[in-house]
């Protein structure tokens, strides 16, 4: 695996049930795509080849506007290296999950 990706989609609404309801459509996108994904407190990480991932992170802000946001901020990390493995999500945290 040659990059690793972690975005945080804010939906640009007040309510935050709404903003809730967004951000799951936003998960359940990024679900669909059938990548290796981790879904945390604050961000959702995927693992796969980096253009397919940056369109994926580019698709997560038409998703939360086609689900109502009039707007969306995103942060995203990105480990990208092209000539080897980048950490697994396994790697990185499998030891603390129960």
């Amino acid at each position: 695996m040659e990059s690793s990706v972690a975005i945080q989609v804010l939906p640009k609404v007040q309510d935050t049930k709404e903003v809730c309801r967004i951000v799951d459509e936003v998960i359940a996108y990024i679900a669909s795509t059938g990548y290796n994904y981790f879904v945390g407190p604050f961000e959702t990480t995927i693992e796969g080849p980096y253009d397919a991932l940056m369109d994926i992170v580019k698709e997560c802000q038409h998703v939360a506007v086609r689900a109502g946001a009039p707007g969306v901020s995103a942060y995203i990390k990105v480990a990208y290296k092209p000539e080897g493995e980048v950490l697994s999500i396994e790697q990185k945290i499998g030891k603390y999950q129960k």
